[in-house]
């Protein structure tokens, strides 16, 4: 039985003539210890499918199963990294770790609790910045935040919505190392969403697309097989990449190609008439008049 599983769920914002229908008819089976990412334009429903696993959102229909019970909404068997980092800016990297810990292992003594934040941040590489504040780390170091506090809480399932979109290519490719680094210790299942299809590549068993909203969907998925651990520069002289990559970015394109004609629209113009010259003085007379007036 699939962990984690999406039927025919559906999902749309709004109400009667300004209704969006975002998602339609999601169907997604996620086995324990996978690693899948889901690939999409920006605006597609990432984060609103993301959402209906964490709990934040509820499908209009369907069904959203874990260990295939309905999600209700957020625990601590999903565990999530965000975009945005989401940490509090007046505690400190310790603090903010052990803000998670604490609500999740309450039980746990103080030491036990110690050990167990130093070994979560010590696993992304910030003990060096353990009693920093946000506001004096780099976002890639913010970032690390954000994954120590979710892989703390020992969620069954890591959710993580575009975590590092907004970091330079170098951080970038470093956090997606460490990501990976971790994941591979204890093989939790996760889940990415992503609009980068090299990203998904490096770090995913399966890509599947998510295509253009509204009324967005899922596309055929893509499995990767390269071997574990994946160097990137290897990857990169491999022809199997290439053509990998190549078929997921022209299933994009050509979904998406087929989408915008789809919704394109005609528009019926105005019938406008030109103004003559000799009633454009008539009125600019009569203009000149009336502030003369006043």
């Amino acid at each position: 039985m699939a962990i984690l599983e999406l039927k025919n769920v559906s999902k749309s914002y709004g109400t009667g003539t300004n209704i969006t229908e975002v998602l339609t008819d999601i169907n997604l089976q996620i086995e324990d210890g996978e690693f899948v990412a889901i690939v999409g334009f920006t605006g597609s429903g990432k984060t609103t499918l993301i959402n209906l696993i964490n709990g934040l959102h509820f499908p209009d229909s369907g069904e959203v199963l874990m260990k295939g019970k309905p999600i209700t909404g957020p625990g601590p068997d999903r565990g999530v990294i965000f975009q945005n980092y989401s940490i509090l800016p007046w505690l400190s990297v310790y603090q903010n770790v052990k803000l998670a810990v604490d609500e999740i292992f309450p039980g746990w003594s103080k030491k036990e609790k110690e050990e167990h934040v130093r070994k979560y941040v010590n696993m992304v590489n910030l003990s060096h910045a353990i009693d920093k504040k946000p506001a004096e780390l780099s976002g890639g170091m913010r970032q690390r935040v954000s994954v120590a506090r979710a892989l703390a809480m020992n969620p069954e399932v890591l959710l993580m919505d575009e975590p590092l979109s907004a970091l330079d290519a170098l951080t970038r490719g470093t956090l997606q190392e460490e990501i990976i680094n971790i994941w591979s210790e204890d093989k939790k299942t996760a889940l990415l969403i992503t609009n980068d299809v090299d990203e998904g590549i490096i770090m995913a068993d399966r890509i599947i697309p998510l295509t253009p909203g509204p009324n967005a969907t899922l596309g055929p998925e893509f499995k990767i097989n390269f071997d574990r651990p994946r160097d990137v520069t290897e990857i990169n002289k491999d022809p199997e990449y290439k053509k990998l990559r190549n078929e997921i970015i022209e299933y994009l394109i050509d979904v998406g190609a087929t989408r915008k004609q789809s919704n394109s629209a005609t528009y019926e113009l105005p019938d406008l008439k030109p103004v003559m010259p000799g009633r454009i003085s008539w009125r600019r007379k009569k203009k000149e008049e009336q502030v003369k007036y006043f």
